[in-house]
């Protein structure tokens, strides 16, 4: 497993969406992230389980217009 925190553009690169949707979802409560001073940090299996849960589908229906 991999334990590394990853970093905004990680996590991005790593679902497929831009850094702004990655900010958008954090921001909003609804993804699962931790702030390190200035910097979000995100654990791979807890943005796993987050999307698996449904939780990016659900991030999306609230940002889309």
């Amino acid at each position: 497993m991999n334990d590394r925190w990853l970093s905004v553009e990680e996590i991005a690169n790593y679902l497929g969406v831009t850094k702004d949707t990655i900010y958008t979802w954090v921001t909003g409560g609804n993804m699962p992230g931790h702030k390190v001073g200035r910097f979000w940090k995100f654990k791979q299996e807890d943005v796993d389980a987050w999307v698996k849960g449904g939780g990016a589908a659900n991030a999306n229906s609230h940002t889309d217009s």
